[in-house]
């Protein structure tokens, strides 16, 4: 197993010509839109996100606590790529939209591109209200994977989202050829304090801090602090992709029941300490909206390298690469 912490060109890739048009499992509405989309979709102004959230599906995934199939949100490709599956996870509280400028590149260049959203986020059919802890998270993303995408993928996941793919390969590691962490968010030991404290007295406090979350004035002022220098516009456009998925109805559920749960701590799973493999030293947080061309160049070469072997970097890459960086 190799796991890369997170830029560099890539001659680009090989591929089938063959393409292949999905069956949408919605309706589309006249702005082109998925009908399951919260309606203020149609408020986004970024051409790349609008894009993307055109491409939105939903997937029935039939998951062992439910008996009823989750109608489960991603992006799948319409190219058939020659690499492994690359499978792209999203960061705490948000969606598939987190790759609305890495997609179409990795696209571009004939990766066989997945863009997941995680159990609890995103854009998935949780009217039935069903467990949103670890477990259940894992077990969703392997159904999924089981069902729709049947061979060993590279999991990519920044921040939170490389606690969740950590936690994956431990229960599921056939399903996992390669890890690409980004910003990787894996030494924090979860919310268990709050899954300690009385459940009335705990579920309160859960709940006025994850409608805080949802709130405009909270998220436009972090995301002025995570991106500098945006006009007023682009900041307002980039809150507003941030927060559509908080506007369905079991969002505020989903997001209390896995705090109260205890949230991820993968500090027992890891055996060595991550190495940095990519340093990027201006653009440490959300490298995939602030740096897209040089997360997705990495994406593509270490899809490339079917053997796990990178070739030669120009030392002013500034790269390091590390086999078995993650001991499992």
């Amino acid at each position: 197993m190799l796991a890369l912490t997170l830029g560099c060109s890539h001659p680009g890739l090989t591929f089938s010509p063959e393409k292949f048009r999905p069956k949408r499992s919605f309706c589309v509405c006249a702005n082109g839109f998925p009908s399951f989309l919260p309606e203020d979709v149609d408020n986004i102004k970024d051409t790349f996100a609008r894009n993307l959230a055109q491409r939105i599906e939903r997937l029935p995934v039939q998951v062992p606590f439910l008996k009823t199939s989750i109608m489960s949100s991603c992006v799948r490709p319409v190219m058939q790529g020659r690499t492994d599956p690359v499978v792209l996870l999203h960061g705490f509280d948000s969606s598939v939209l987190e790759w609305r400028y890495v997609y179409p590149l990795l696209e571009e260049a004939g990766v066989d591109a997945w863009a997941i959203d995680i159990l609890g986020w995103g854009f998935s059919d949780l009217e039935s209200r069903p467990l949103c802890d670890v477990a259940s998270k894992r077990n969703h993303l392997y159904q999924l994977w089981k069902s729709y995408i049947k061979k060993p993928m590279i999991l990519v996941g920044p921040s939170l989202g490389a606690a969740v793919a950590i936690d994956f390969v431990i229960y599921h590691p056939e399903a996992v050829s390669k890890l690409v962490l980004i910003d990787a968010s894996v030494y924090a030991e979860g919310t268990r304090e709050m899954s300690t404290l009385p459940r009335p007295f705990a579920y309160a406090g859960v709940s006025s801090a994850v409608a805080l979350l949802k709130s405009v004035p909270l998220r436009y002022y972090v995301n002025n602090l995570a991106f500098k220098n945006l006009s007023f516009d682009v900041s307002m456009d980039w809150m507003k992709i941030g927060r559509l998925h908080c506007l369905h109805p079991w969002w505020e559920d989903a997001t209390v029941n896995f705090m109260m749960n205890g949230g991820y701590n993968v500090i027992p799973l890891i055996k060595q300490r991550l190495h940095v493999s990519c340093k990027m030293r201006r653009y440490a947080q959300y490298p995939s909206v602030k740096k897209p061309r040089s997360v997705a160049d990495f994406i593509i070469q270490f899809a490339q390298e079917a053997s796990g072997q990178l070739s030669p970097f120009d030392s002013a890459s500034d790269i390091t690469y590390h086999h078995q960086a993650l001991t499992l």
